[in-house]
């Protein structure tokens, strides 16, 4: 890590995030139609070997750059980022399940008390107000919509169905309740600037992130609100098709990874859907989503590595901490 960078991002965890989402969508496709399992393993290798680098580094930060670290915890927009953390853990914990499952469940564990620990806190903070409009963006669906889906995912696939439907029931609601306070704050605020406008894609992420939860703790053929959810992110998906030039004033930046979690969840959805049963349209939505996602991976991964390659990954520290640094 070069010494006039700074110290790895809370938001990186979203590159994990997406890569173990993606490697779900992969292994639907090797059980709906027989794709190359090769695929689905190296996206799962690859976001558990992220993952478990990203964790090292951000223990290192809080050794090395503590001040940092607290700023970000308190910062109104970046402490809902910390939630990829717990988010990132969950999810590896179910990708471990077929190397040691006594490894995965006590990654499930310590991610879950760190959810609802971060949860708490993050909203709690928020019951007390002073946050300002120009603050309120989708990041704040992390803490409680994000995580409490992803462990009602994950605690089904531990065979725990009542305490998935728990966070289920959380997840839900609070994704109802935030939803409306992020489009009044879209409709009468000013417009998002351009670095906080990638944040735009966790919008694609409730519905189908919820949708995929769902069909965890349910059996059977797909019923009326996995098609309600399906639904909603699709019409999601068309909005931010619509609105991606505008997000796209700002250079590639890793914040795009925001898009990841939904992208990799909506194809997913609609083919565990099919999987289960469903018949119709939703069949021939199942390999065009699963090829719009791919190209969506490959160019987030190609433009990480670009970045990467150029060695602009990481942001220059400002000019004063650079400073006072050395």
């Amino acid at each position: 890590m070069s010494a006039n960078r700074t110290p790895v991002p809370l938001s990186f965890f979203g590159i994990a995030v997406g890569l173990l989402a993606f490697a779900n969508t992969w292994h639907a496709g090797v059980r709906l139609w027989h794709l190359p399992e090769d695929a689905a393993s190296a996206f799962a290798i690859a976001g558990l070997a992220l993952w478990a680098g990203l964790l090292a580094l951000y223990a290192r930060k809080w050794f090395t750059h503590r001040a940092d670290a607290i700023a970000e915890l308190q910062h109104p927009v970046q402490s809902s980022i910390a939630a990829l953390v717990p988010v990132s853990s969950m999810l590896a914990s179910v990708a471990l399940i077929p190397f040691s499952r006594e490894v995965a469940l006590a990654v499930f564990v310590v991610a879950l008390a760190a959810q609802l620990v971060l949860g708490l806190v993050m909203n709690g903070r928020m019951w007390m107000g002073g946050r300002s409009p120009e603050l309120v963006t989708p990041a704040m669906y992390l803490p409680s919509v994000a995580q409490s889906f992803v462990a009602a995912n994950a605690s089904a696939a531990f065979g725990w169905h009542q305490l998935g439907l728990l966070f289920f029931g959380v997840g839900l609601l609070a994704w109802l309740a935030l939803e409306s306070l992020i489009l009044q704050r879209a409709a009468v605020g000013t417009p998002l600037p351009e670095g906080l406008r990638p944040l735009l894609g966790i919008q694609l992420a409730p519905a189908v992130v919820g949708g995929g939860s769902w069909l965890s703790l349910t059996t059977g053929m797909p019923d009326t609100f996995a098609w309600i959810l399906l639904g909603y992110g699709l019409y999601q998906a068309l909005l931010l098709l619509r609105l991606l030039p505008w997000i796209r004033e700002q250079a590639f930046v890793p914040g795009f990874w925001a898009f990841s979690f939904g992208t990799a969840a909506l194809p997913a959805l609609a083919m565990r859907m099919v999987e289960r049963g469903a018949t119709g349209l939703v069949v021939d939505l199942a390999p065009a989503l699963f090829v719009a996602a791919n190209l969506v991976f490959a160019l987030l991964i190609g433009g990480t590595l670009r970045l990467l390659a150029r060695g602009t990954l990481l942001p220059l520290i400002a000019p004063a901490r650079a400073a006072v640094a050395h």
